[in-house]
């Protein structure tokens, strides 16, 4: 997905920069920095990716996982340095200087071509993103979801085809008007649209780099296969995302007292294993036996006390 929005994006950027060098136009040059910039982070998040996907270490034990989170984050800030700041400058320079644009048809043919392939690679993207919405609403899923790369895709595939839209409108009025004051006007709304975009990404960034839980139904998933005959209580589950596809998990566990030590480690090994075969996503379970652990079962599925 990542390397089709890449070669996209690079095809957009030289064509509009060219249109921009043709028609003079504030905002198909703040497009052509809008695409620039989308080339620019969709490499930063494959680098991203490549990186999160190295084995743990002695240096770093849990993994390189979160390496995707900080780099989600610097293309938030990419996106609101450079995309934003770049085009809210671009449209008040046009504003205080306005220049009438030339050759309009080569800029509205640029800008139909770059909404077809910008909406050809949203399309992918929304596909991954419902897929794995599991029936939340747009919203809930946006901001639980884990995977930053997909909606980093979707939210800047998005706003680049609604950017298309201002770049459109604000030629067309200065055509029509004779004023091409509405031009650096349309380069403005799209640094604001970028503004919004990038502010949600940080956001988001921010909190999967500080450690977001699992959702809640794997959460209940591990207390629902961790319960079996000799487990007394089930505590708190701790868990945190490393990556999309990596969870470490930590769950205190009140086991029966008339268990050895030998059939402990039995259970906790078989724990492991039938957690990461149900939910593979969970690569680290820590199981802590600890007495009187929160949730307690009765006699049909823990074994009483003497």
């Amino acid at each position: 997905m990542l390397i089709v929005a890449l070669a996209a994006n690079l095809g957009i950027a030289v064509a509009k920069f060219v249109a921009a060098a043709i028609t003079g136009s504030s905002a198909m040059l703040t497009e052509g920095v809008h695409s620039l910039v989308d080339s620019a982070n969709q490499i930063l998040l494959m680098y991203g990716e490549k990186r999160a996907a190295k084995p743990a270490d002695a240096l770093h034990p849990a993994g390189y996982g979160r390496e995707l989170y900080f780099w989600s984050f610097v293309v938030a800030l990419l996106v609101f340095a450079l995309g934003a700041g770049v085009s809210v400058y671009e449209g008040i320079v046009h504003l205080l200087e306005p220049e009438p644009a030339v050759s309009p048809v080569v800029a509205y043919s640029v800008l139909a071509i770059a909404f077809v392939l910008e909406g050809g690679s949203t399309i992918a993207a929304f596909r991954d993103f419902n897929g794995a919405r599991l029936g939340k609403s747009w919203w809930s899923a946006l901001t639980s979801t884990k995977d930053a790369t997909t909606v980093i895709v979707l939210l800047e595939n998005g706003a680049a085809m609604v950017g298309i839209l201002f770049a459109a409108i604000g030629l067309a009025l200065s055509q029509f008007t004779g004023n091409p004051k509405f031009d650096g006007a349309a380069s403005i709304l799209i640094g604001l649209l970028l503004a919004v975009v990038a502010i949600f990404l940080a956001r988001e960034a921010k909190g999967l780099l500080i450690g977001e839980a699992a959702d809640p139904v794997l959460i209940e998933g591990i207390r629902h296969t961790i319960a079996r005959k000799g487990v007394m209580g089930i505590g708190e589950i701790m868990t945190i995302h490393n990556a999309p596809n990596q969870i470490v998990a930590a769950v205190n566990v009140d086991f029966d007292n008339r268990l050895t030590a030998g059939d402990v480690e039995r259970m906790i090994d078989d724990m492991e294993r039938e957690i990461q075969s149900k939910f593979p996503r969970v690569y680290r379970l820590y199981v802590r036996p600890h007495e009187d652990a929160g949730q307690k079962f009765g006699s049909d599925r823990g074994m009483r006390r003497t």
